[in-house]
């Protein structure tokens, strides 16, 4: 059996455009998205903190180093600029790979820039749990 599982997140991202005439999708910095281990047109959810809302869509590449966060199409009905959100992605794991599976976590500032990525599978390494 497979289960489906948080693999990464970028938290608390502030949404530095909301571009409701857009084909639809979220553009994203692609250091945001290779930090989060999230690929270019993968399905993820935005959590919006300041309204509650929840979303679905894909990621698009934006220009790097950018900051930019980007709501496109009907999406930016729902979140708007200056709000701050959580990017989820997940994935489907087998009981052996849950057995390692730690999801990242990449924290940003009131910027987007990357403040630190948590890893729980690197601080179980570090602490000898895993295989333990």
């Amino acid at each position: 059996m497979n289960r489906t599982m948080l693999k990464s997140k970028i938290h608390r991202a502030r949404v530095t455009g909301a571009d409701l005439h857009y084909v639809g999708s979220i553009t994203m910095d692609p250091d945001l998205l290779e930090a989060g281990d999230i690929r270019e047109h993968e399905l993820v959810h935005v959590l919006d903190i300041v309204n509650g809302a929840r979303l679905e869509t894909y990621t698009i590449s934006g220009e790097r180093g950018s900051g930019e966060v980007t709501v496109n199409g009907a999406a930016a009905r729902l979140v708007q600029e200056g709000d701050t959100v959580i990017v989820v992605s997940y994935a489907s794991y087998d009981e052996d790979e849950l057995r390692v599976h730690a999801p990242r976590v990449v924290h940003v500032d009131r910027h987007n820039r990357i403040v630190s990525v948590d890893d729980a599978a690197d601080r179980l390494v570090e602490i000898g749990e895993v295989g333990a």
